[in-house]
């Protein structure tokens, strides 16, 4: 599912049937949810609006031709049942709505922004709406890649390996919640724009996380929602490029410029320290760096911009040996004063092993078991120690119980090479 991306402003060549459709409404479909959900103010009436439109488009287009600018159809299409349903209701803002919608939809829709204007892009509030900390992560998530991606719920139900009925419901409670709760389709400002932007951030990062979760294939990643997670981080830097925003799609494409070197045809995981750095993705390592050179100019340190510069020191050396490790141990020094975890702390030690200090670095690693004793990445990480000391009876244990507490097939094959390689 490589999706097909366009900029707010489109008109395709040819669209004639119903694959180029969906391929207009999935790359625009946020563009075209906003513009109706500033109207409306009623997430559930701009969506079923935006699909009655599509509906028309197939039964018309077929048999009249594509009109000149697609979306801008579909979008006046859409204002248009809005107008029929507000007309109908008594909801308390109908008469508002109603002007709001008059003023905003001409006799001719084929004439629509025909001039060249774009259509308002209400993106942004469409994405605060969506992470709006009162509502559920998960829920979050799901609402996120619905309305602001495009996803079907059964594509979003598949990745995250649920029915669609559960995911409908989730998702329907969501929108049931931002009507009755007052939740404020706007962008906040001040303070409360800090506050909301972390979440929104929090949002897309774990989307992107989600695309190593791949628990019952054989596969470590799922390339969609890696994509739809750079393409939101993307979305939010064109709209709001401040720093932390900066470092987290700066983090995303420097993870995902090593895609392709995660497997192959032999292996279904390859950690970093055994990959093919030629098969880096080298266009996407040096955008990302840029962008971590410039969310770091800024003087900020946040948790994305940290992260990413560890990744870029990761991405920019030419093998294992020769990465920078020193300086990766003080950026996670740093981290760990921001964001005191042990986990953090726990990628500080391998990073101290890997600078050279590797009594001192173990001794830490075994004082973090209390905390981390149900955390895989922990175990695999200290039996790669204990094997490289010498202490293979302790690595062999390490590695049974980090085989113990994987859930994807990719890793659990690999754990299980590294324990019979001892």
């Amino acid at each position: 599912m490589a999706l097909l991306r366009f900029v707010p402003c489109i008109t395709l060549a040819k669209l004639n049937n119903g694959h180029d459709l969906t391929q207009l409404i999935r790359a625009e479909y946020g563009l075209l949810v906003g513009s109706l959900m500033s109207m409306a103010g009623d997430l559930s009436l701009a969506e079923d609006a935006l699909q009655e439109a599509l509906a028309q488009a197939l039964e018309q287009w077929p048999s009249r031709g594509q009109p000149k600018n697609p979306a801008a159809w579909i979008l006046t299409v859409a204002r248009r049942r809005l107008l029929d349903q507000f007309r109908k209701t008594k909801h308390r803002n109908a008469d508002l709505v109603q002007q709001t919608l008059l003023n905003t939809h001409p006799t001719q829709h084929d004439d629509v922004y025909d001039n060249g204007e774009c259509i308002p892009d209400h993106r942004l509030e469409l994405i605060f709406t969506c992470c709006h900390p009162s509502l559920a992560p998960e829920a979050q998530i799901a609402l996120t890649l619905k309305v602001v991606c495009g996803l079907s719920i059964g594509q979003i139900a598949r990745a995250y390996l649920t029915s669609e009925a559960a995911m409908s419901k989730r998702i329907g409670r969501a929108k049931f919640k931002i009507k009755h709760a007052g939740i404020g389709y706007k962008v906040p400002h001040g303070a409360a724009m800090e506050q909301r932007l972390s979440s929104v951030l929090a949002v897309i990062y774990l989307i992107y996380n989600e695309s190593y979760n791949a628990y019952e294939g054989q596969t470590l990643t799922q390339e969609d929602l890696a994509l739809e997670a750079i393409y939101l981080a993307k979305l939010m830097h064109g709209m709001l490029p401040q720093s932390s925003v900066a470092g987290l799609l700066a983090l995303l494409l420097l993870h995902d410029s090593r895609r392709s070197a995660r497997s192959s045809k032999t292996q279904t995981y390859i950690p970093l320290k055994l990959q093919d750095r030629s098969l880096w993705d080298q266009n996407k390592i040096a955008e990302g760096t840029k962008l971590v050179k410039s969310a770091l100019v800024s003087g900020q340190f946040g948790p994305y911009q940290l992260q990413a510069a560890i990744s870029a020191l990761h991405s920019n050396a030419q093998s294992w040996k020769s990465t920078d490790w020193l300086q990766i141990v003080g950026l996670y020094d740093v981290l760990y004063d921001i964001e005191p975890s042990p986990i953090i702390l726990l990628n500080h030690c391998v990073a101290l092993f890997y600078a050279g200090s590797l009594d001192q670095s173990y001794q830490k690693v075994i004082e973090l078991e209390p905390q981390l004793r149900d955390y895989q990445p922990y175990h695999a990480a200290k039996a790669e120690m204990e094997a490289e000391l010498g202490d293979l009876t302790a690595a062999k244990e390490s590695y049974i119980l980090a085989i113990g507490l994987s859930k994807n097939d990719a890793e659990k094959q690999f754990l299980a090479r590294q324990l019979r390689g001892l």
